[in-house]
């Protein structure tokens, strides 16, 4: 069993069995039906990762790992906010006729700001305090930018992310303000552990611990019955992780940089509603 698996079966039951309902609330997610999407949600839910100990992707639903890494790149090393440059579809319903999704996610990683050290994007700023300056307690992006919020096609979920140096072991905090436990729970979870180890590697420190905080982690009305599923399947062994130790360079990896080894996981596909 994946200790993935174990943290994802407990934040699911704790959600199931203590959240809060917003049935009586106005909610502004709808289905493709134009039903209200209604949730039930725990408040400030925080899970450790320890990226030492194995990779944390679950094993009783199946992650599509080359597409979530494809997403990561997109954001993070291509900057881009263009959906012509991502190998899914998994943003199509928010981008406009040119492929847009606005200025949102790589876009806001991707904007140049003046330091006394020089120009940087939030993204080159990180590696060069990795490497010039690991003490540092102010290694951080956030993308949550409330000047561009109205031209964004959808308002960030995981908007920022702390780095922190302990001796030569490189940890991370996510934030994020809301999380579709069932879609994107784990997503996230394999993109940031994979985030950290890429960031970890081209500054010469070690990969340490992943601590994931979610305020709003929800459960969507629909989503019931696959979730008590999924959370009964078999569990198996957390696959290992083999990552391309010669690169030197962030921007040299691409998605053939990483590999699974022996993910065996519950190979069922789920039809998933998204609300909008």
């Amino acid at each position: 069993m994946s200790k993935a698996d174990e943290i994802f079966i407990q934040n699911m039951k704790d959600i199931l069995n203590n959240g809060v309902w917003d049935t009586n609330l106005p909610v502004r997610p709808k289905w493709s039906d134009g039903i209200p999407a209604h949730t039930v949600k725990k408040f400030g839910i925080v899970n450790r990762y320890n990226l030492q100990e194995e990779f944390p992707i679950l094993t009783i639903r199946k992650t599509f790992f080359k597409s979530c890494v494809d997403e990561l790149l997109w954001i993070w090393q291509k900057k881009s906010n263009n959906i012509k440059d991502l190998n899914s579809k998994i943003w199509n319903q928010w981008a406009d006729e040119n492929g847009s999704i606005g200025k949102a996610y790589g876009y806001q990683l991707g904007v140049k700001h003046l330091y006394r050290e020089g120009e940087f994007d939030q993204v080159d700023r990180v590696l060069y305090d990795l490497k010039n300056n690991p003490s540092s307690r102010r290694i951080m992006t956030n993308i949550y930018n409330f000047a561009d919020l109205h031209e964004m096609n959808l308002y960030p979920c995981a908007y920022s992310m702390t780095f922190n140096v302990s001796g030569d072991t490189l940890n991370g905090i996510l934030n994020q303000r809301s999380n579709d436990m069932l879609t994107a729970n784990n997503w996230n979870v394999v993109q940031y552990a994979i985030l950290l180890i890429m960031f970890a590697q081209v500054s010469g420190l070690k990969v340490g611990e992943l601590v994931h905080v979610i305020a709003d982690a929800h459960i969507y009305d629909r989503h019931i019955p696959m979730v008590e599923e999924i959370i009964g399947q078999k569990q198996f062994v957390a696959p290992k992780l083999e990552v391309d130790t010669s690169i030197k360079n962030f921007y040299d990896f691409t998605v053939d940089s990483f590999k699974l080894i022996d993910y065996n996981c519950n190979d069922k596909k789920y039809e998933i509603p998204v609300a909008e």
